[in-house]
Order: structure tokens, then sequence, then C-alpha cells
């Protein structure tokens, strides 16, 4: 038996016997930090994993991961689909920020901020965005004042994820007014429990509110959570802007394809075909949903054996680099088109804001459909995707 045979062996014998019963199914998981609570099958299920270091499993053992190569962390991966079950740790911190800090923190911020959050003691939020600076995040005008020691940190943030439950958050500041448009910008870290920070969460048309305002008004951060070089922030901004966007698309090991902010309620679509439709000689009854759904498959398809070349590249030293974009694009586009389609597929059952008349998966449904109008948007709109395709891709003039 081979080294990567037995891993799977050993790893599937483990899952099985540790794995509760009530994280084997489809669902959300669990984000960590100090605000919410959770069920305890998940809270359990969080801590073994992490007590593994299988909450991060390719990062290194001294900053709370595995040290697992690529080949055991995609095995990991698969035999945990296998069992149905949940990733016991997905939010900002494991698939965005803790990335980057690994690459451009020091020493001192990695074990000072990886730990926390390969163990779900931390949850982070995303301040980029600004009312005036989204697409054009260069734009950005939140002002941090150097004060010895620390930030003075003063501006609005916009469309923060998760900020009402964070208890960090990364942030782009300029740092200097004089400078270029991509220069003086700087990458700080600040805690969101201080007296500088508000947030007010922004309710979506599905009934959401997984975005906030986020108001900074001197708000503090130290200057020993300055990540990379004053006034270079930008660099490391892209960077974790690559992570996001490989994490939406599905370029980052999992198992499986994460649902949209906001989108709650995950149903296969050829069930819902046959429960909504019927079959008619074993074939889903309308001839032209059923080429729809046919169409979308083989898209889906298509694009995960494109995910599956692209991540094999990436294992053999090939960095995805603007690829990102075109699967944030892709990917953004067959996510919205699933919602569309299964909620049309459900008809009236599909429309359903509230009332008996309506299950809660219906009512899910709706609502997820609603949410998905935002998957083109967040993490750099579809627009934004095409431009870099084209200038980084193709090649192609301004």
């Amino acid at each position: 038996m081979s080294e990567l045979e037995e891993f799977r062996s050993e790893t599937r014998a483990w899952l099985e016997a540790n794995c509760p019963a009530g994280v084997r199914a489809p669902g959300a998981v669990h984000g960590g930090g100090t605000k919410l609570s959770y069920d305890s099958d998940t809270q359990r299920w969080m801590e073994v994993m992490a007590e593994r270091g299988w909450t991060v499993p390719g990062w290194p053992e001294e900053y709370g991961g595995a040290g697992l190569s690529q080949d055991k962390t995609r095995v990991l991966y698969q035999e945990m689909s296998e069992l149905s079950a949940r990733l016991p740790l997905s939010n900002m911190g494991t698939r965005m920020f803790g990335p980057t800090l690994l690459e451009f923190g020091t020493e001192e911020q990695k074990k000072r901020h990886l730990i926390p959050i390969a163990t779900g003691a931390i949850a982070w939020c995303q301040g980029y965005s600004e009312p005036g600076a989204g697409s054009d995040l260069a734009s950005l005008r939140t002002r941090a004042e150097d004060q010895g020691d620390h930030f003075v940190i003063n501006g609005q943030k916009i469309w923060t994820s998760g900020a009402q439950y964070a208890d960090w958050m990364f942030c782009l500041v300029r740092t200097d007014f004089d400078a270029p448009k991509h220069q003086g910008i700087s990458f700080v870290l600040l805690p969101m429990d201080q007296e500088g920070v508000r947030t007010r969460p922004i309710q979506l048309i599905s009934g959401a509110s997984p975005f906030c305002e986020t108001f900074l008004d001197d708000a503090i951060a130290r200057k020993d959570d300055l990540v990379g070089n004053l006034n270079e922030g930008w660099t490391v901004g892209k960077r974790l802007l690559q992570h996001e966007r490989s994490g939406q698309a599905g370029l980052t090991a999992s198992t499986g394809t994460r649902l949209p902010v906001g989108v709650t309620v995950d149903l296969s679509i050829d069930q819902v075909a046959r429960d909504y439709l019927g079959l008619d000689d074993g074939r889903i009854a309308n001839a032209q949903l059923r080429d729809e759904i046919i169409s979308w498959r083989m898209r889906e398809s298509a694009y995960n054996l494109s995910r599956q070349r692209a991540a094999e590249e990436s294992r053999q030293g090939k960095p995805a680099g603007e690829l990102t974009s075109v699967f944030k694009l892709y990917g953004a586009t067959l996510a919205r088109d699933r919602q569309d389609l299964t909620d049309r597929v459900m008809g009236i059952h599909g429309i359903g804001w509230e009332g008996d008349a309506f299950t809660d998966d219906e009512v899910g449904v709706a609502r997820s459909w609603l949410a998905s109008k935002a998957v083109t948007i967040y993490g750099g709109t579809n627009e934004v995707q095409m431009n870099i395709i084209a200038k980084r891709v193709l090649g192609l003039p301004d």
C-alpha cells in the first residue's frame, strides 16, 4: 500500500469515527469567532478537526495546520465529501486573510493571528469597498494617520461581509494622499471591539443582512499590525483578492462548491425537477426546461473539469494569476443561473415569501434566488473580471 493509500484509509476510518451525525449534510459551515454560537455537533466537529490541524490542513503545523501536502489535502476533502461532511471552518480568515498573511506577514504576526484563525477562536471581516470606491477600489479615501506606535483611522467601509459578527478586520487605508492612486495605500489589521468602530447591517432584497456599513471614527490599529511595507498595501490587497476569487471560483480545496452569500438552500436541481415537473417515460416532463437543465449540467461539468485542470497546474507550480478572474466570471454566472433555473422549475412554488402555502424549502428557494443576484457583483463584478481578462489574459488594448 502506498503512503497516499495508507493516508486515505486512516483518514476514512478517523472521519467515520469522529464526524458527528449532525454535520453529515449540506448546509452552512462553522464561521468561528466569539459572537456566534452553534449546535453541539457543529461545535464538536470544529474542535476535533482543529485538534488535528484539519481546519486548515495545508498550513504549517506551527500556525495551527497539519502541514499536509497538496495530494493529502485533496484526499482529506475527497473523503469528507464521500461522508457528506461539512467543512468544519470556512471564513475570511481561513480562505482569504490567512493565506495572505502566510505570504506577507512577519513571524510575530503569523504566530499571533493564524492559530486563533485555525481554531475558530477569531472571525475576520474585510474592509475594502467604500461608498465612493467599489469597483475602482484604489480610489479609497479612508485615512490612517501615523501616531507613533499606532495608526488612527477615519473613514467608512461598505459591503463589509459579516462585520457585525467579526472580531477583527483586515483593512486597506490611505497613508499617503500625495502619492499616485495605487500607491500610498497600506494594509492594516484592527480589532472590531473598540469605541471607534461601528457597524450597521444592510438588509438585502432577500431579507438577509450578510453585509454591513462600517464606520471608523478614530479607530486604532497597532503599528505592528501593519502587513507588508507602509504605502505598499496595494500589493498585499491584490494578492488577497486572488485568494478570494479563487475561493469563489472553487479553485481552492473543499468538499464542494460554496453557495453564494445569502443563498441558504442547496437543493439538487435534478430532484427539484422530478418533484415539481414529474417524469414522462423516465424523462423530465417539461421538454424546454429539460433541455435547459441539460445545458446547465453540461456547463457545470465543463467548468468543474477546467477547475480540476487549473488546480493540477497550480500544484505543479503554475500560478492561477489572472485565470482567477476567468473562473470567478464563469462560476458566478453559473451559480446565478442555477438559482434562476431552480426557481423557474418550481413555478409558483418558487416565489413564496412566507405563509403556510409554502414549505420552508420553497421559501428558502425564493429568498436564495433573490440573494443570488449579488453573486455577479461581490468579490469583483462580472464587468471588472471581463476587463481584467481583456487586458491581462487576451492582451487587448485599453
